[in-house]
Formats: structure tokens, sequence, C-alpha cells
């Protein structure tokens, strides 16, 4: 009875800990012609930075999203390279039962991939080359320099690719289940309706922007499954359940690949670092990373991931019993509209 106990709370912990709701947009469905690699981060590891890694030893050089105190940087959760090629991941629950004693390996795949791959054929050679199991159970979301985005739906011995060209709409969206998986089990299902609602305009339109992912989603209290929006709702609680922002979510990134005849160079990572409905966006290159979000702070942290925490600290106020799962949307509010217009003279900045 002790082992089935501690199995379920293992379970939930893990559930809690790597989440995550993502998109791949292709470049004929985005306003700017720009393929768009987008990830609303859930993670237990609070605090996140940015920085690069030079080329070295015949490895591409890359930026990426590190967890906070990892100061050998060994593990990247979403990135792109100086070669144009772009990658991020969410979990996944329902692939083929996950039973290797090797875990967890998405991170080191993922900066083995920055570090080596150009194109979608030659993640796909990384894959197939790795060492059986590989420790993963995800969903990989692919750009790679010729503007061509893919999932790959990959347990520790295979995968599955959906190409973002092969859609009607030119886009997909993952949460925390595979589409080439178990049909009733895995996580996230609400979440990908909420975020399939929130996107149904652009899809329309073709009008998709990174701002639609960091500065409009990441920051929505919009539940599919009630058809309600706590914020527009004027309620000051709600309850943190199958919301897109969650307790967990620690940053939210929209990489803009490139258009044709443009460079790695010019690609843009679209940066919310912390609790994204508190946070700001901040535009990262390769060659250019604002310091408030390297990790210059004590216990390889970042300047804005600590005032984040600060000020996630007033939306769940509650710190007693069941106290995380209550959100207190009056303080988001109180930072609302002056990060929303942060965001916009960021984007502004950089496009300009």
């Amino acid at each position: 009875m002790k082992r089935t106990v501690l199995a379920i709370l293992a379970s939930i912990i893990a559930i809690n800990s790597f989440a995550c709701t993502s998109a791949i947009v292709s470049g004929k469905a985005s306003l700017s012609g720009k393929p768009i690699l987008w990830k609303h981060r859930d993670t237990g590891a609070e605090q996140n930075f940015v920085t690069r890694v030079d080329a070295k030893d015949g490895k591409y050089g890359f930026v990426a999203l590190f967890n906070g105190g990892d100061s050998l940087l060994t593990e990247a959760w979403m990135g792109m390279n100086d070669k144009g090629f772009a990658i991020m991941n969410t979990a996944s629950y329902n692939l083929m039962p996950d039973t290797a004693k090797l875990k967890d390996r998405e991170g080191i795949v993922m900066k083995l991939a920055l570090e080596t791959c150009v194109s979608l054929t030659d993640f796909e050679n990384l894959l197939k080359s790795l060492p059986k199991p590989m420790g993963v159970q995800a969903n990989f979301g692919v750009l790679d320099a010729n503007g061509n985005g893919a999932y790959y739906e990959t347990d520790d011995y295979n995968f599955t690719r959906f190409l973002v060209d092969d859609t009607a709409d030119g886009y997909i969206i993952r949460t925390n289940y595979s589409h080439s998986g178990n049909p009733d089990t895995g996580f996230g299902y609400n979440r990908e309706a909420t975020a399939l609602k929130l996107t149904a305009d652009a899809a329309k339109n073709h009008t998709f922007t990174p701002e639609l992912f960091t500065d409009t989603i990441s920051r929505s209290f919009y539940h599919a499954l009630l058809d309600r929006d706590a914020m527009s709702e004027g309620d000051k609680w709600a309850i943190d359940q199958d919301y897109i922002p969650r307790y967990i979510s620690t940053a939210s990134i929209a990489i803009e690949g490139m258009a044709k005849g443009e460079k790695p160079t010019d690609m843009t990572m679209w940066t919310v670092i912390g609790y994204p409905p508190v946070s700001r966006v901040f535009a990262v290159t390769l060659d250019s990373i604002p310091e408030e979000i390297q990790p210059t702070e004590p216990g390889f942290t970042s300047k804005y991931g600590n005032l984040t925490l600060a000020r996630k600290a007033e939306v769940f106020p509650i710190t007693r019993g069941n106290g995380k799962h209550y959100i207190n949307l009056d303080a988001i509010r109180k930072y609302d509209s002056v990060l929303r217009k942060e965001s916009a003279e960021e984007y502004a900045k950089r496009r300009k």
C-alpha cells in the first residue's frame, strides 16, 4: 500500500513539474511571414535564465533557456542556434509505458540538438542515433534553417513526426499528451482547447504573431470547458485548474524564425521570464541578451526572475493548506497594464 501511494504521489509531482503548452506556426500563417515556435513553460524549477553557449569543438553556438542554478549549462529547455535551428518540448504522458530507469533527459537532448542540428533531418538522425532507451517522453517542437517546422512525439525508442506544413491552417498546438499516443490518457486537454479557442481568429486570417502567444495567451484566464474568462468577468479569485498560466508557469518564449532571405541573426527569441501574468517580454538574439534575464544574481539566477518571484507571491498569497491553488487576480491587474505596455515597447524597439 505504501509503495502504491508513493507511486501515485511521484506521478503527481512529475506531472506538476514537467508540463507546458506550446505551438508551431508556419510562415504562411503568420503576419510577418516568419515561422514561430512557442512554449509556455510549466515546471517545478521556479527560476530560469537565458545565456549564450559559444561554438567550440565543432559544435554550433546557441542561446537558450536554462534552469536557475544550472551553472554548468547541462540542460537547455528552449533555444536557437547560429545556423537557424530552434527547439523546445512539452512533456507527454500518454506514450508507451515509461519503465526505463533512464528518465527526464529532454533538456540534455535539446542541448545536444542545438549544438549539432541545422535541419529536421539532422534532428531525426540525432534521435535515431542516441542510445536506447533515450530517457524521454516528449513532444519536441522544431524549426529548422529552411523554415520547416515539426513536432516529434518521442518515447524511449521511437518518434512520430507531424509537419506543420501538412496542416490545413498552418499551425499545431501541443500540451501534455501526444496525438500518436493513447487517446484516453495524458494531460493538458483543456489547455489545448483553450489555446485553439484563443488562436482561432489568427488561424482564420493568417495573422499569428509572437505577441499573441507571450502577451495574450500566456496572460489569459479563459477556461475552455467553462467558456469563461475570469479576468474579464472581474473575479477577484480563481482556482488554479486548467488555465494556461498556472502556479508552476515559469516562462513564455516565442522564437520568431527567418523569413526568406534572412540570416540566423535576424531571428528573435521573445522571452518572458518568470510567472508570465506578472512579467514582460525581452528581445533575445544570437548576439544580444538583456542583462536582466542573464544569470547575474546569487545562485545563478536572473534579476528579473527574482523580481517576478516576488510579484508571484502577491498572486498566490495564501501559504497554508491548499493556498497555492488560489489565484488573486487583483494582484495581476495591479501590474497588467504597465507590463503590457513594456512588452509592446520592446516589440516595437526590436522591429524598428
